[in-house]
C-alpha cells in the first residue's frame, strides 16, 4: 500500500494509483479552487498615503435615488425663466445700453420702442442717494382718468361702514380723523387714509378746492433707496412729460441726489437717462 504498482498486459504499460494518492490529489484541487474563489471576491490591496501598507480599501457601491419633479414644480421652474419675444428683442437692439440719453432723446426713443397697443404709461425708475424718502408732488400736467375726490363727512362714514369706497382720493379735516381710525384697515391698504404727507389732511372743507388730483406721493422702497414712479402717458406732448419729470426731480432734491435713472413705457425696454 502506498506504492505504485505496475502491471504488464500485453505490450501496454498501465499505471495504477492507490486510493490514498487519489484522495490527496482531490484535496489539493479543492484547496486551489477555494483559494481562487476567495481571491475573486476580495478587493485588490491598494496602498494610499496615510494608510498602513497593505491595508485594503473597500469600495461600496450604492444606488443614487432619482427624484422626479412634480408637474407643479416643473411649471414653477418654467415661470422663473423669463423670456422676451422676438419683437421685444428687436426694439431693444435700438437702445445703446452703455449710453446715457437726454430726456428729449429718451422720450423719442421710448415712443419708437413702445410695444403696447394702448396708451402706455411713462415710467421713471431711479436709484438715489437718500433712503426713506417720502414726498408729495403735484404734477403740472395730469394724465389718466379723472380722479374722484371726496371730503370726509358723516355720510362718508356711513358708506365706509357698509364697505363702500366710492372715491379715488379722500380728504379730511382734523376733527374727522379720529372717526376715520376705525376704517384704517379698509382705507390703509388702498392708500386712501388721509395724512399730511400727501396733502389729504386739510384745514377746512374749502381747502378741497385747492387740492389737485394730479398730486402723488413719491417714496423709496422700504429697505432700498430705489424709486418707482410715473411721469405721464405716451399720448401726451413731449413738453408735458418733460415738465412733469423736472418737477419730480426737484421734489426728490435735484439731479445730484440721483445715481441712476431709467425711463420706459409700459412693458417696453428701459432707456438710461442723463439728468
Amino acid at each position: 500500500m502506498g506504492k505504485t504498482k505496475t502491471a504488464f498486459v500485453s505490450d501496454t504499460q498501465t499505471e495504477v494509483v492507490s486510493g490514498a494518492d487519489k484522495y490527496a490529489e482531490k484535496q489539493k484541487k479543492r484547496a486551489e479552487a477555494q483559494a481562487k474563489t476567495q481571491a475573486e471576491k476580495e478587493p485588490e490591496k491598494v496602498h494610499i498615503a496615510g494608510l498602513k501598507g497593505g491595508q485594503r480599501v473597500k469600495v461600496v457601491e450604492a444606488e443614487i435615488p432619482v427624484v422626479e419633479a412634480t408637474p407643479e414644480e416643473t411649471a414653477k421652474a418654467k415661470k422663473k425663466i423669463k423670456t422676451h419675444s422676438k419683437r421685444y428683442k428687436e426694439v431693444k437692439s435700438k437702445i445703446d445700453r452703455d449710453k446715457k440719453y437726454s430726456v428729449s432723446e429718451a422720450i423719442k426713443l421710448i415712443r419708437e420702442t413702445n410695444l403696447t397697443k394702448f396708451d402706455a404709461t411713462v415710467e421713471l425708475h431711479m436709484v438715489i442717494k437718500k433712503e426713506k424718502l417720502n414726498v408729495n408732488v403735484t404734477l403740472p400736467h395730469s394724465f389718466g382718468k379723472a380722479k374722484k375726490i371726496e371730503v370726509a363727512t358723516d355720510a362718508t362714514l356711513e358708506k365706509l361702514k357698509a364697505g363702500k369706497v366710492e372715491f379715488d382720493v379722500l380728504l379730511a379735516t382734523a376733527d374727522m380723523m379720529p372717526k376715520l381710525v376705525m376704517f384704517a384697515k379698509l382705507l390703509g391698504p388702498r392708500g386712501l387714509m388721509p395724512n399730511p404727507k400727501n396733502g389729504t389732511l386739510i384745514k377746512s372743507a374749502k381747502d378741497a378746492e385747492k387740492f389737485s388730483a394730479s398730486s402723488m406721493t413719491i417714496k423709496t422702497e422700504k429697505d432700498k433707496p430705489v424709486v418707482h414712479t410715473v411721469a405721464g402717458k405716451l399720448s401726451q406732448k413731449d413738453e408735458e412729460i418733460i415738465k412733469n419729470l423736472e418737477v419730480i426731480v426737484l421734489a426728490i432734491g435735484g439731479s445730484k441726489l440721483i445715481e441712476k435713472a431709467f425711463l420706459k413705457s409700459t412693458m417696453s425696454p428701459s432707456v438710461k437717462l442723463s439728468l
